[in-house]
């Protein structure tokens, strides 16, 4: 999402998506351990160069079955269900916290936002919108390579509910190409823009093999409302399996990230684990 505009609509959307209520996760997930370190960046060379900024647009096909087959068995999990809500929070996960960030890569502040979860060895969920990742290719390898959970936000960051199948497959389709074209690997997880689902997308993004991720506590930073207020919401929602919403793109996110810089040492001086889902 390349500015801060979004529709007058964007309180009742939210609304009707904390209304959907988290869907039951049995054994589809769990916290990614300690088990699987943290990842410095490594040395650029020719081979990991990437593809050029121009890329080729593959067959509707293509985008419409699972997009994990080429990947290693281990990392290759089942081909998911139809979801009729998303995933709001991750109750299986112990006592940890999951933080993700909407609308980047942005130049300007996910970078920073970077070098915050790097300090402190936490891994969190980059939900990629694709115009964006395909701007920014660099920072979208940077975000992988340092071990963090690349995710699917749409092209355009549209509001879904409002596309016909073919738009919803198109904005989907081109996100998670240009993700597996930078990162080697596809998306294994989406989240609607504005927090609006309908069945077409649970549709479409499980035939992409992803499954729908929401969120348990907005920040509710892109109003920029002062970093005091980001981290107050942060303190009071914390607890085990919750998912935090925050943004690294879409406009001035300096609060957001300074608000980062705050909660977090917080939030691991109180003993929860920052991780990410990890798919069965």
């Amino acid at each position: 999402m390349k500015n801060d505009q979004r529709p007058p609509r964007r309180r009742t959307l939210l609304r009707l998506a904390a209304g959907l209520g988290g869907a039951s996760l049995v054994s589809l997930v769990a916290a990614d351990t300690a088990g699987t370190p943290f990842r410095r960046p490594v040395a650029p060379s020719d081979a990991a160069a990437g593809p050029p900024a121009a890329l080729r647009t593959r067959p509707l096909s293509y985008r419409l079955s699972p997009m994990t087959a080429n990947t290693p068995p281990h990392y290759r999990p089942a081909a998911p269900p139809v979801r009729t809500r998303p995933f709001e929070q991750l109750p299986d996960i112990g006592h940890a916290m999951v933080l993700t960030f909407d609308d980047g890569p942005d130049p300007l502040y996910t970078p920073h936002i970077l070098d915050t979860l790097r300090k402190h060895e936490v891994r969190a969920m980059f939900f990629l919108c694709g115009e964006m990742a395909n701007d920014n290719q660099d920072l979208v390898r940077r975000i992988s390579d340092d071990g963090h959970t690349v995710g699917n936000h749409s092209w355009t960051h549209p509001l879904v509910t409002k596309l016909s199948r073919a738009g919803i497959t198109d904005e989907l389709g081109r996100t998670s190409e240009v993700i597996e074209k930078i990162t080697g690997a596809p998306p294994l997880w989406y989240r609607a823009p504005y927090g609006a689902w309908n069945r077409n997308s649970f549709e479409i993004g499980a035939a992409m093999g992803m499954e729908p991720m929401a969120w348990t506590v907005d920040t509710l930073d892109w109003t920029v409302p002062g970093t005091d207020s980001i981290v107050d919401r942060v303190r009071e929602g914390a607890g085990p399996g919750v998912v935090v919403l925050s943004h690294d793109a879409g406009g001035n996110r300096s609060q957001s990230v300074a608000a980062l810089g705050r909660y977090l040492p917080e939030l691991l001086d109180e003993g929860y684990r920052l991780t990410v889902p990890r798919r069965r």
